[in-house]
C-alpha cells in the first residue's frame, strides 16, 4: 500500500474508532471502499483535505458529527421508489403473513418514514394492516426523531401516484394521507401500526420473532464478516417459513444458505425452511 493510502487508511481507522467512542455507532466492519467513497464525499462538501481534519471537525462540532452519521447511514427512500420491489412485496405479504394471528414485520435499517409508509399502505391494500405490527429500526437518534415528525410536500403526490400505479396500486394515493399547510402525512390509522426504535445491527441482539424481515438497502455497506453476523441475527429473528427480503443474493457458500429457498426466481426474497 502506497504511503498516502496507508496514511489515509490509518486516519479512517482512527475516525471510525472516534465515532464509536464518541457516538456509539460502529462502522469499523463496514465495506471499506464504500465507506471511503462516502467519507470523500463529505470531505469534498466541507472543503476538507484529509480524514484527520474531518475527524477534528466531527469531534468538536456537533452539527458535523450528526451530518457524518447521516452520510454513513442508509439514505432515505421515497414513497414507492422501487415499484418492482413493491409488486413483489404485495405477493410476499399475502404468502408470509396471512397464517399468523398477529404477524410482525421488521424493517431493519429502515430507509426513512416513506419506506415504512409504503409498507403500511401495502398492508392496508392486502387487508392485513389491522393485525400486523411493523417495527422500523434505525441506527441513530436523529433519524428516530425525524421519523416521528415526518411529512412531505403535497406537490410530490402526483409523482408518487405514478410510482404507486407502477407498483400495482389501483387507488388514489392521496386517500391514505392527511394534508395540512401543504405537507402530507400518512393517516394516523396506518401510522399507528408502525413502531419506531433505535437499533444497531452491528451490536444489538435479536429482540423479537418476525414473520417478515426486510433489509434491502444496508447490506452493500457491510464488510463480509459483518454481513455474516447480520445474516445470523436475521435467522435468529425469523420464524420458520417466514420470509427474508434482502438486497443481495444468498450465495450457495453462505453459512445459512441451506436454511432458505427463493420465493421468486432471480430475486432476493427467501423463505426460511430450516
Amino acid at each position: 500500500m502506497e504511503g498516502g493510502l496507508a496514511t489515509e487508511e490509518l486516519e479512517i481507522e482512527l475516525l471510525l474508532e472516534a465515532l464509536f467512542q464518541r457516538f456509539g455507532h460502529d462502522f469499523r466492519s463496514y465495506d471499506r471502499p464504500t465507506l471511503r467513497r462516502k467519507l470523500h464525499q463529505v470531505m469534498q462538501a466541507r472543503a476538507l483535505n484529509t480524514v484527520s481534519s474531518l475527524q477534528d471537525r466531527v469531534l468538536h462540532d456537533p452539527g458535523a458529527g450528526a451530518a457524518l452519521l447521516r452520510a454513513l447511514s442508509v439514505q432515505p427512500a421515497a414513497l414507492f421508489d422501487d415499484p418492482e420491489q413493491a409488486r413483489q412485496l404485495r405477493i410476499v405479504l399475502a404468502a408470509s403473513l396471512r397464517a399468523s394471528a398477529v404477524p410482525k414485520v421488521w424493517l431493519a435499517e429502515c430507509a426513512g418514514p416513506e419506506q415504512a409508509w409504503s409498507l403500511a399502505i401495502l398492508l392496508a391494500e392486502e387487508q392485513l394492516h389491522l393485525r400486523t405490527e411493523i417495527y422500523a429500526t434505525v441506527a441513530n437518534e436523529e433519524m428516530l426523531a425525524a421519523a416521528s415528525l415526518a411529512s412531505f410536500p403535497a406537490e410530490r403526490m402526483e409523482q408518487y401516484q405514478e410510482s404507486y400505479f407502477r407498483s400495482g396500486g389501483t387507488a388514489q394515493l392521496a386517500d391514505y394521507f392527511d394534508v395540512q399547510d401543504g405537507r402530507a402525512t400518512l393517516r394516523a390509522s396506518l401510522r399507528n401500526r408502525i413502531t419506531w426504535a433505535q437499533y444497531n445491527l452491528v451490536t444489538d441482539a435479536s429482540f423479537n420473532e418476525f414473520q417478515l424481515i426486510i433489509c434491502q438497502r444496508a447490506l452493500p455497506d457491510f464488510g463480509p464478516m459483518l454481513r455474516q453476523r447480520v445474516m445470523r441475527l436475521f435467522h435468529d429473528s425469523l420464524s420458520l417459513f417466514g420470509v427474508l427480503g434482502l438486497d443481495r443474493e444468498i450465495a450457495d457458500g453462505d453459512e445459512l444458505a441451506a436454511s432458505y429457498q427463493p420465493v421468486f426466481p432471480h430475486q432476493h426474497w427467501y423463505k426460511r425452511i430450516g
